[in-house]
């Protein structure tokens, strides 16, 4: 049954990449546009000053991972997650220089970034086999009722390098065999993530084709991508890595990342900390306040993620349709007035 799982979760891996991919050469696609608007005579010059920045931390990467493979005995975790996140802030650098660059350039940087990661997966497992990982809701281990009666819930175990999906509350297997809530319409769902169990195979998690739900992730998240929510509730502690979020209407979020790409978004309200500057793309009515989520150990997983410093950049956000010196029409500040308070989901 496991080998028959794999492709798919392999598919649904593709897929996500696929999208990430996309939603950057879009972004960068509008190089010719800004280019247009307001030329810019130094474009070479940043386009090779990054190509050089690139080459070199991918070199270094590189040159980490070989040292792993000879190592006497097998790597410390730490060494492990040291190289995890500089694959990261590789992939962060791509994010913020997409504008700048050719498609084809962000393409390939894209491309070398996944092979980054399936190049320390690969010499991880081949030293040190990975330890069993999971997701757990909570929920489930009070409840005592019948599987057909239980609230929703999705529960995801990595063995191995492969992902077992349980099944849920419809009874059927996730048609993706990957972590997330899908489907789903005027439910309470609630994840929590292991600290200190996050890498760069686990830690990725989706919400897909939800309506009316509330939805609260716990712990430390290396990705989150969010595709087609309506009128939804997201709570989410500590992103490692990006939030991409494709298709959203009449929702409110509270999100920590490193970076945050939302595109499709209508009457929308943002809380977020977030290290890079948001972008939004074929976005209006979108708003954005400073984050205001409090759990139970909140702290040390913002402090994790290095994310327990606020940089303000909630309130400078990027409009990728809209060029001109002005401020774009499109997204706002949120008046405190019209603000909720600290939002405590312990």
């Amino acid at each position: 049954m496991e080998d028959n799982e794999q492709p798919s979760h392999d598919s649904a891996a593709a897929a996500l990449q696929q999208k990430h991919a996309a939603m950057l050469e879009r972004l960068a696609n509008r190089h010719q546009s800004r280019a247009a608007a307001k030329p810019d005579s130094n474009s070479s010059g940043s386009t090779q000053s990054f190509l050089s920045q690139f080459s070199q931390s991918k070199l270094s990467i590189d040159a980490q991972i070989s040292r792993i493979r000879t190592l006497p005995n097998p790597p410390q975790k730490a060494e492990l997650e040291a190289i995890s996140l500089e694959i990261s802030a590789l992939e962060k650098l791509v994010a913020e220089h997409s504008y700048l660059l050719p498609p084809y350039e962000v393409r390939n940087s894209l491309t070398a970034i996944t092979q980054l990661r399936q190049t320390l997966d690969d010499a991880s497992a081949a030293v040190a086999p990975k330890k069993k990982f999971s997701f757990k809701n909570k929920s489930s281990k009070k409840s005592t009722a019948p599987a057909s009666d239980q609230k929703s819930e999705v529960v995801s175990e990595v063995e191995g390098n492969k992902i077992i999906p349980k099944l849920g509350k419809l009874g059927f297997m996730d048609s993706s065999a990957a972590p997330g809530f899908r489907n789903k319409d005027k439910e309470k769902l609630e994840m929590e993530f292991n600290r200190g169990e996050v890498d760069a195979r686990n830690g990725e998690f989706t919400l897909s084709n939800l309506r009316d739900c509330e939805v609260r992730l716990k712990g430390c998240l290396r990705a989150l991508f969010v595709d087609n929510v309506v009128n939804c509730k997201v709570y989410v502690g500590a992103v490692m890595g990006s939030v991409l979020i494709e298709g959203a209407e009449g929702c409110v979020f509270l999100l920590a990342s490193h970076q945050i790409r939302i595109h499709n978004a209508k009457n929308c309200s943002f809380y977020l900390r977030v290290r890079s500057r948001p972008i939004i793309e074929d976005s209006n009515g979108v708003r954005f306040a400073p984050y205001c989520l409090s759990y139970r150990g909140i702290e040390e997983d913002l402090a994790e993620a290095n994310l327990d410093e606020e940089t303000g950049n909630w309130a400078n956000v990027d409009d990728f349709r809209w060029l001109r010196a002005l401020q774009s029409p499109n997204w706002s500040v949120l008046p405190e007035d019209d603000r909720v308070g600290m939002v405590n989901i312990s």
